[in-house]
């Protein structure tokens, strides 16, 4: 699963949804939707360009891959 860290990362850099909303050009409640994701949202290269560009950070800082753990049954 890639785990979408925005929230994580507003927060450490104190960013309010507003401020967010004003340098990507888009309302509060798509930046509170693509805050409140927990998995990477559905967005398109350009929109996580402007969001890196936006909180100063690589894509690699807004997404993590978590590995699944394996539930096999080892007997």
């Amino acid at each position: 699963m890639i785990r979408w860290r925005l929230r994580e990362i507003m927060a450490r850099k104190r960013m309010s949804n507003n401020e967010l909303a004003e340098k990507l050009q888009i309302n509060r409640v798509s930046v509170s939707r693509l805050k409140n994701s927990e998995t990477m949202p559905r967005i398109d290269g350009q929109t996580l360009e402007k969001i890196c560009k936006a909180l100063d950070v690589t894509p690699a800082d807004l997404l993590e891959l978590e590995k699944e753990e394996s539930h096999s049954d080892p007997t």
